[in-house]
């Protein structure tokens, strides 16, 4: 009898336990939603608040609730109402299994469906995402259960980004710059496959990359131009957008080891075409295509730039031609900005630098996206885990090839984070020398002078970014950054327009949540400061006073002091859990 009782006993604490841990997990999930209702609603208007219009991001697509689009890149892809309908369903409920008949009933009303129907739609749906039946990477099967969307998935408040996309778009044409300007157009892949389309976006990004080195010229970023990809264009209206004289558009066509391509280059304040070249050449010479086309355009447009700078226009290119496309496909990855996108990037270059070990350009842009990605909070290794071997890699960089922006941009980036400011201030002024028109360049100067303490200066460079990239689809990864810039400038009204401006495009990223909390406090704005630290600790749970002053990159002691003593009265914890202790 005794040993019943002990045994019932055991029993209904081990059935308390498990109820007490449900109730935990529960409250703790209703805690996060009060967060983000409280919160929330400051950057979302309520008229528009519960319509759920939503655009979901993962891989390389987007998928738009409220416009009813499916998009690959840049690319408008045709997909059937239903099959539409079933990826959306799969995608809004992927933190559960969707069973056959939930299918049905939400997509067909509960009308009967044959089992051929619904598969034929399960496969359309797989198709128009780059998925299958036999690899199932983003919609898996579940047998005798269902299907679950296991993709990763980034979801931005249609309404919000709608809204602060117009806001961002000049409104009236910028002003032409003191020196020659122009903006390389993506260039048109006529291969008839549209796997070759990275070929011919990296063709263009190389020719950008190639002018942007010439300090007699304003070239605008690769971002904003492709904007403009896949849609007609009126050179002019790109003239008043982008706020240059000259636009270069091209085409490519590759086929086995042959490449052909095609440029024209207008005057795109009057219109006027006035320059163009055909070439075709083998594969292998496509290195040497560029630099004779970019040669060209400086003849063309201002002789005496090309004889005082002809040799900054010649790239040098890496030792092997598969290593050199490995890039430019990650390229067009790292452009897209999302978690799974900067993953797929970085296997891209890891692959780079197993076929040529000593590719400057790799090595820089691996440093340098490894360490964005940790300051993202996207990695699990932290950054004791990144910064050794991004350090390694970047210094590898700039001993191979000492004339590559790319290689002196990560190791600036990397001295940030060993909070050694003059080498990261050096180094990132060399990769602006290198490449005035490096966009991304200023930002990163901006966001290191902001932890150094040198707010106005900071700003000055993100400032700089803006006009180099107008029209970026991208501009917001950079908010955060500006935001804490104006804080650290001492201009809380600037940092807390920009910090909810970042929060509203982006909302997992912790540093975005970061800097609002800091100009809110400073404002006295009690609850959203609040409100912005809980975010902040729920996207990187290590947020608190131990990792300002053992992880930010805040160079003086001072800063950090203050930084700490600012959001304690607003939630910010004496210590965190480790992000290497967070389970998937």
């Amino acid at each position: 009898m005794r040993g019943r009782a002990c045994r019932a006993k055991r029993s209904a604490a081990a059935a308390d336990a498990v109820l007490w841990e449900r109730l935990r997990e529960t409250l703790a999930f209703a805690l996060d939603a009060l967060v983000f209702r409280l919160f929330l609603p400051c950057y979302i208007p309520f008229a528009e608040a519960g319509t759920g219009k939503v655009l979901y991001l993962f891989e390389d697509y987007a998928l738009d609730s409220k416009r009813r689009e499916l998009r690959h890149k840049h690319h408008l892809l045709s997909v059937e109402p239903k099959v539409f309908d079933l990826l959306l369903h799969l995608v809004s409920n992927r933190e559960r299994v969707v069973s056959k008949d939930d299918l049905v009933a939400a997509i067909w009303n509960g009308r009967i469906v044959s089992d051929s129907a619904l598969t034929t739609c399960i496969n359309a749906a797989r198709s128009a995402v780059g998925d299958s039946g036999d690899t199932q990477r983003l919609i898996k099967t579940l047998p005798r259960r269902g299907l679950r969307f296991v993709g990763d998935v980034r979801e931005r408040p249609e309404i919000a980004a709608a809204a602060d996309d117009t806001f961002e778009l000049p409104t009236s044409p910028l002003a032409l710059p003191d020196k020659p300007s122009i903006a390389v157009l993506p260039f048109t892949n006529m291969s008839g496959d549209p796997e070759q389309e990275y070929f011919a976006d990296g063709i263009a990004e190389e020719i950008t990359m190639a002018l942007a080195r010439l300090r007699g010229f304003f070239v605008i970023s690769r971002n904003s131009a492709f904007t403009y990809k896949g849609k007609p264009v009126n050179v002019q209206q790109v003239a008043r957008e982008l706020g240059v004289q000259y636009v270069l558009e091209g085409s490519v066509r590759k086929a086995g080891d042959r490449v052909r391509i095609g440029v024209q280059l207008a005057n795109a304040v009057t219109g006027r075409e006035f320059w163009s070249a055909r070439y075709e050449r083998a594969l292998v010479d496509v290195f040497a295509v560029q630099d004779e086309i970019t040669a060209s355009i400086v003849m063309a447009v201002e002789p005496q730039i090309y004889a005082a700078e002809r040799e900054r226009v010649q790239q040098k290119p890496p030792g092997r031609l598969d290593a050199w496309d490995c890039v430019i496909r990650a390229l067009s990855h790292m452009w897209l900005h999302t978690k799974s996108s900067h993953e797929a990037a970085l296997d891209l270059l890891t692959s780079a630098l197993r076929l040529d070990p000593a590719y400057a350009r790799a090595l820089g842009l691996h440093a340098w996206l490894s360490l964005w990605h940790m300051h993202q909070g996207w990695s699990t290794a932290g950054l004791s885990g990144v910064l050794p071997g991004a350090f390694e890699q970047a210094r590898a960089a700039v001993n191979v090839d000492g004339e590559d922006a790319w290689a002196h941009l990560a190791l600036g980036f990397a001295y940030q984070f060993r909070r050694e400011h003059d080498n990261s201030v050096e180094q990132l002024r060399t990769a602006l020398d290198l490449n005035p028109n490096f966009a991304v360049g200023h930002a990163c100067l901006g966001l290191t002078l902001a932890y150094g303490g040198k707010g106005h200066e900071a700003v000055q460079h993100f400032e700089k970014q803006a006009r180099l990239n107008p029209r970026d689809p991208f501009f917001f990864l950079f908010t955060g950054a500006r935001s804490f810039a104006h804080f650290m400038a001492g201009e809380y009204e600037l940092g807390l327009e920009w910090g909810r401006r970042a929060v509203r495009h982006s909302p997992e990223v912790s540093g975005h949540w970061r800097a609002l909390a800091l100009s809110a406090a400073m404002l006295n704005l009690a609850e959203e400061a609040r409100a912005a630290v809980a975010m902040a600790r729920k996207f990187q749970p290590d947020y608190s006073v131990a990792w300002v002053e053992h992880a930010s990159p805040l160079v003086h002691a001072h800063d950090r002091e203050r930084y700490c003593n600012i959001l304690r009265p607003f939630g910010l914890p004496e210590s965190g859990i480790p992000l290497t202790a967070i389970k998937d």
